[in-house]
């Protein structure tokens, strides 16, 4: 299931009636064209991002993730991590300049490619264009490719399902290549840790710790009854996975409803001043995931949980489709303001853009889960 067991075997979901899925994924995508372009900051700490008192972490160098700091995180928690960190302000039009690169390598292959953002895709090669036939070949010389034309690593996830090959790419990460063979599936999955479970956030595997579910094995040791008993309509979710099955096509053009964030808080807040903060805090972040989707919108909601769990959303549409920050956040304090004082303290908060079209005006590509967690 390594790389290093893959050349005794090239022939990952070949199998009569297996799909041959790959899942590629770019290492540190952001950080690294940095650290490429720059090559000051090669073998450094890096954060892309703001570093003032407001900034949030877009992306983290696998030197700074050595010192825990990741994306998603303040920039104030990231310096005091790792103090000689290294700030680097976002360069998205370059970003998509080396991920078009990568996505006409990709399609040199197939036609399926479904893109999830600017640094990862699916790829279904069971018919590659090459004539081919073996996925891990294919996936070992899309590696070879990405690094001669951008100088850059991928890492590389092969398998008969989109599920086992998202987390095979992750195996082993950075530059790696991992493969899940027909028949392992449900073994591969039994050692994982729950975390690794695509869409079981920090308090979703606290949770299930305290129902004693740490594993996947522990996972697959429950029937669906108590699953749904537990977890309602993401039972049928966890029942497949745990099995390591998942039907899903790779569908390189699907409708993407929206794209955001939410931020469950360690405490209760009321007053305008911390909530106006914290949205500051979310827009960053949710603006960093629309430019990794692509995606352009209308619609900007706002989210609220109180403290007695139930939820408020407000929303405003505009005629022409958000391509700037500063009007994605415009939006967003004004829906906030629109809605202070507050009636009770509030637990959660979100945003999300929808309405969503390409630029140009065609339908987004999307990924199922693209409501993205930021707990």
């Amino acid at each position: 299931m390594s790389e290093g067991e893959a050349g005794t075997d090239d022939t990952a979901g070949e199998a009569d009636g297996l799909r041959k899925i790959i899942h590629v994924d770019m290492d540190a995508f952001f950080a690294s064209v940095e650290q490429r372009d720059n090559p000051e900051l090669r073998g450094k700490p890096v954060a892309v991002g703001g570093s003032s008192g407001r900034g949030v972490v877009a992306a983290a160098s696998y030197e700074a993730r050595r010192f825990g700091v990741r994306s998603a995180m303040p920039s104030v928690t990231a310096k005091r991590l790792c103090p000689d960190l290294i700030f680097c302000k976002s360069r998205f039009d370059v970003y998509r300049e080396v991920s078009q690169q990568i996505r006409a390598i990709f399609r040199h292959h197939t036609d399926l490619v479904e893109p999830l953002s600017l640094d990862e895709a699916y790829l279904d090669v069971t018919e590659d264009k090459l004539g081919i036939g073996s996925a891990t070949r294919i996936a070992d010389l899309i590696r070879q490719e990405i690094r001669a034309k951008t100088r850059l690593t991928a890492s590389a996830g092969v398998s008969y399902n989109k599920f086992l090959a998202k987390i095979a790419s992750d195996q082993n990460k950075p530059d790696g290549l991992c493969v899940i063979r027909p028949g392992e599936g449900a073994r591969f999955v039994a050692e994982l840790p729950i975390r690794r479970f695509h869409g079981v956030g920090p308090k979703g595997a606290e949770k299930m710790a305290r129902l004693g579910i740490e594993t996947g094995g522990d996972l697959a040791a429950r029937d669906i009854a108590w699953l749904r008993a537990h977890f309602g309509s993401f039972a049928e979710y966890l029942f497949r996975a745990a099995r390591g099955i998942d039907l899903r096509p790779v569908r390189s053009s699907r409708i993407r409803k929206s794209v955001g964030g939410e931020r469950t808080f360690s405490r209760d807040l009321s007053s305008g001043g911390e909530l106006r903060e914290t949205l500051e805090d979310i827009i960053d972040i949710v603006w960093t995931s629309i430019e990794r989707a692509e995606a352009r919108g209308r619609t900007v909601t706002l989210k609220l949980k109180y403290t007695d769990f139930q939820i408020f959303s407000r929303a405003k549409t505009v005629d022409v489709a958000i391509a700037e920050k500063a009007q994605f956040a415009t939006l967003a304090r004004a829906l906030l303001e629109e809605v202070l004082p507050l009636p009770m303290p509030i637990r959660l908060m979100g945003l999300t853009l929808s309405k969503l079209e390409q630029r140009g005006g065609e339908t987004q590509p999307a990924r199922p889960d693209a409501q993205l967690s930021l707990l």
